[in-house]
């Protein structure tokens, strides 16, 4: 039981901070029969009948509790955005979910039963950054709109683009500006610690770009073994440096947590910063009580409507909180629906496209508004501590500030 937290914690950290490490195939102008829309036209135009979502997320395996999150986050973000109608424009919602199990190649094959044989008007997912870009060109080559939550892999938006992605979820250099813009200011002095591999070398890459924008200086880049079980002379390189702020990135099965407690870091003068992640993760984050972070969403902090909503109705039906991803399944169905009563209930993705283009809508993180040039979300997120609360077995992130859609706004890279 013990090693199976410690994975789920592992994923987690590794998820908040970076993500997991398109040729054209429309027909155009041809007169022949196409499968992107064959046997769909009256869902998509017609009046009455049924707007159907296909939802891929991980339903079983290492990441259940993400796709389970995000689960019932959509059927909360239908319900309360169709005000319990599920309904729109007189057409019925129907959502069909299907298990991805983490795999790139499952993923395909369900989205393709989605759009083949459940004739779907839009796809959504997944909780993998491989599983959704395998799907990516699927959604160009049926021309379905698909939104994606909660992947993160910059590529998405980026150069794996195509016109029918829109994302609610966050990407991996919003989390890095979000980061950024948690500690760093004119002449903070930050040093980072990552693993030596790829996704240690691209977390500091982007934290550095955007730390560096906002006048801090990075004082040393520290890299270690991922294998490693002892920390003490990175550590010490980091002690030597006398930054303001540790900032670390880090998956593996090696955390530095304990070494960073055991070496008293924080008691010495220096922060220590990283990403909030959901909450079975901040139970071994013990050690990190007191560090400055950033956070994608913790139910307490945002303070609106939508999320009193979603807490509240979470609470009743689950007898818990929603986590990490809840929120974000809620935003990616409430984006759906208005876009739909924008359309009056037409899901053709060709005119939906011009609707969702720049379109803002109101989520349990505030508003949020998918840029026209990569369909991206810009959104909120959160500056916080975690500090230790009565009758809370794990540290809790306590908000210092809201981080402005502005604030967080990645670059375009598509």
């Amino acid at each position: 039981m013990k090693k199976y937290w410690l994975t789920l914690l592992l994923i987690a950290l590794a998820l908040m901070i970076v993500a997991c490490g398109g040729e054209d195939t429309k027909d155009n102008g041809s007169d022949s029969a196409s499968p992107k829309n064959d046997g769909q036209e009256t869902n998509a135009t017609g009046e009455g009948g049924t707007i159907k979502i296909g939802v891929l997320a991980s339903l079983t395996g290492a990441l259940e509790s993400y796709g389970k999150q995000t689960q019932r986050g959509f059927d909360l973000g239908i319900e309360y955005a169709t005000n319990g109608s599920m309904e729109v424009n007189g057409k019925k919602i129907e959502i069909v979910y299907e298990d991805t199990e983490t795999k790139p190649e499952v993923a395909v094959q369900k989205a393709t039963k989605l759009l083949e044989d459940d004739k779907v008007d839009f796809l959504v997912g997944s909780s993998s950054s491989g599983d959704t870009l395998a799907v990516l060109p699927l959604a160009e080559e049926y021309e379905k709109i698909m939104v994606v939550e909660p992947a993160v892999a910059d590529s998405i938006t980026g150069a794996e683009f195509n016109e029918y992605i829109f994302r609610t979820g966050r990407n991996s250099s919003q989390d890095a500006y979000a980061a950024a813009a948690a500690i760093a200011g004119k002449g903070v002095k930050i040093a980072t610690f990552a693993p030596d591999y790829s996704f240690g070398w691209d977390g500091v890459t982007a934290f550095k770009t955007a730390a560096e924008k906002l006048g801090a200086e990075i004082v040393l880049e520290e890299y270690a073994d991922p294998a490693a079980t002892d920390f003490t002379s990175n550590l010490q390189k980091v002690l030597d440096a006398k930054p303001d702020y540790l900032f670390v990135v880090w998956a593996g099965a090696n955390s530095p947590w304990n070494q960073i407690a055991d070496l008293k870091i924080q008691e010495k003068g220096i922060k220590i910063s990283t990403g909030a992640p959901d909450i079975i993760a901040l139970q071994f984050m013990n050690p990190l009580v007191g560090m400055e972070g950033f956070s994608v969403y913790y139910h307490s902090l945002p303070q609106n409507d939508v999320n009193k909503w979603l807490v509240d109705e979470h609470q009743k039906r689950f007898n818990e909180v929603p986590d990490l991803f809840t929120p974000g399944g809620m935003s990616a169905a409430i984006s759906i629906v208005e876009a739909l009563k924008k359309s009056e209930g037409d899901a053709d993705a060709n005119k939906l496209i011009g609707i969702m283009e720049g379109m803002s809508f109101e989520t349990p993180k505030g508003t949020m508004t998918f840029r026209e040039e990569d369909h991206q979300a810009l959104q909120s997120m959160y500056s916080i501590r975690l500090e230790k609360q009565d009758g809370v077995d794990y540290p809790v992130p306590v908000l210092i500030r809201e981080l402005s859609p502005e604030e967080t706004a990645p670059p375009v890279m598509n």
